[in-house]
């Protein structure tokens, strides 16, 4: 499929499955009062808080406001946190089937401290993380592998997100591989296990991501040089089709067979970033639909720039609707074909 630049194609014929690690994200909003005199820190008075859907679960939400069918599988707890993202999940209409919750596991969870004055932009101050104390049971994981084995030949997009709690292993790997067998575009949004997913459609690392799975500093490819010396030794380790390297308020750059010496675009929109939160999340969402929907790689990495414009102006992790992305992409830059340009270098 041929597509224009400024085209956003239509995601509403696309049926996608997500398999991945959701995470609660809980956000406790405040005010800043003074500085305490018990230590040198600040007093906030607290003024709220929520539950936001995070790593897979914001995945599942980003699929679903570009307008394409999304089933999620995966895990959450018996617990709070768990049945709440369910209910963010069914509220918007994503299929949840595949999503177990279980009594012996306690759903991840990141508690952002976000300070502010009246009508200014809440900061992040202060994280905390709370994640199961034990890896998932191979029987969940083979029940999922299972489910998700019933799809081969009935979805377009297969888009694992893995935030390194153990699904995404070598179960879906064997399933996964069929699905791509089949015709269907296969995406891997990596933190752990690479080499289960040797020869998937793409990847999409980060830059920190790119300089840990090659054993480099993140000194060694803080210019495009060291990016491409890095995406050189990568690709040739994992062998994806395409490799998407996205690296944050300097845009992302793609690799493939085409185009080994890489294709890179900068960031688009303003340059006022209020929060990354979830940016990566959106990204590979929109890369995957691109994909799956017959955009040639560079069209599909603009796409996924634009995306993840939208969504880092939002405090949280935010979604980019297809409206948004419409109206983003006529001014997103056209990617351009390099091989040893410095890109925010």
């Amino acid at each position: 499929m041929t597509q224009t630049p400024n085209i956003v194609p239509d995601f509403t014929a696309l049926h996608m499955t997500i398999v991945g690690d959701l995470i609660a994200d809980h956000y406790l909003r405040a005010c800043p009062t003074r500085l305490s005199r018990e230590a040198p820190v600040m007093v906030l008075r607290y003024s709220g808080e929520e539950i936001g859907a995070g790593g897979a679960a914001n995945v599942a939400r980003n699929m679903w406001a570009l307008g394409a069918r999304t089933q999620l599988m995966g895990v959450v707890g018996r617990d709070a946190n768990g049945r709440e993202l369910l209910r963010i999940l069914e509220s918007e209409e994503i299929g949840v089937d595949g999503v177990h919750a279980i009594g012996d596991w306690v759903t991840p969870s990141k508690t952002r401290v976000l300070g502010a004055e009246p009508g200014r932009t809440p900061q992040q101050v202060l994280r905390i993380d709370r994640e199961p104390d034990h890896p998932l049971a191979q029987g969940i994981k083979r029940q999922i592998a299972a489910q998700l084995r019933s799809q081969v030949g009935s979805i377009q997009g297969l888009l694992l997100s893995d935030y390194g709690y153990g699904l995404v292993g070598e179960e879906i790997a064997e399933v996964a591989r069929e699905i791509q067998a089949a015709g269907a575009v296969v995406v891997l949004d990596p933190r752990v296990n690479y080499e289960l997913f040797g020869g998937v459609t793409a990847m999409t690392p980060n830059l920190e991501e790119l300089a840990s799975v090659t054993s480099r500093s993140l000194d060694e490819v803080a210019d495009r040089a060291g990016i491409d010396r890095a995406a050189a030794d990568f690709r040739e380790r994992y062998r994806p089709e395409n490799l998407l390297v996205t690296l944050g308020n300097r845009g992302m750059v793609l690799y493939t067979d085409e185009f080994p010496g890489g294709v890179s675009v900068p960031a688009s929109g303003s340059e006022e970033v209020v929060d990354v939160s979830g940016a990566g999340d959106t990204a590979a969402v929109a890369f995957t639909l691109a994909l799956a929907a017959g955009v040639d790689g560079p069209r599909a990495m603009r796409l996924a720039n634009a995306a993840a414009s939208v969504v880092v102006m939002e405090s949280g992790a935010a979604v980019c609707s297809l409206s948004k992305l419409r109206s983003m992409l006529p001014q997103s830059p056209q990617p351009a074909i390099e091989s040893a340009s410095a890109v925010g270098g």
